[in-house]
């Protein structure tokens, strides 16, 4: 099995005493009627050998948001493998940003399964801003990781 990579950047608020995560919803049919586990950091693949994991989660970004990646000073937040086998590497910048102003990139896969017919689907089908308890629902499980790190990083 080959080793596959993501990155992406987590963008985070203060909120008064606390902070805010901007998350966002897997599109597509798979994911459509679930919430818990559903929702992760925008990121995406790329091959180490291409590109680094830090121009891939610039270019991630603005892929799956279709917004410019914010500038500003980002704390690694490092690695975490997820059930499946992919290897996630992430980034927190404070930043502000208006889900509404999202335009998410798109997919192609065949559905239904062996129609033979090919559909669209947004990467990301909605984006939300979630206090770190909320998220820590719904995020994909080994991503919470990340959750604890900018805690850390970020008070």
């Amino acid at each position: 099995m080959t080793a596959r990579y993501s990155a992406g950047l987590l963008l985070f608020r203060r909120t008064g005493p606390g902070l805010d995560v901007l998350l966002g919803h897997m599109g597509g049919p798979f994911f459509a009627r679930r919430d818990a586990g559903a929702w992760t950091v925008p990121k995406g693949e790329y091959e180490p050998a291409e590109e680094t994991a830090w121009d891939a989660a610039r270019r991630e970004f603005r892929e799956e948001l279709g917004l410019a990646p914010p500038d500003g000073t980002a704390l690694e937040l490092g690695e975490v493998r997820q059930a499946g086998g992919k290897t996630v590497t992430a980034w927190a910048i404070e930043a502000d940003l208006d889900p509404a102003t999202v335009v998410p990139g798109t997919f192609r896969m065949e559905w239904p399964p062996r129609s033979g017919r090919l559909r669209d689907f947004p990467e990301l089908d909605r984006v939300a801003w979630f206090a770190p308890e909320r998220a820590r629902e719904v995020i994909v499980a080994a991503q919470a990781t990340f959750l604890d790190r900018l805690a850390r990083l970020a008070p």
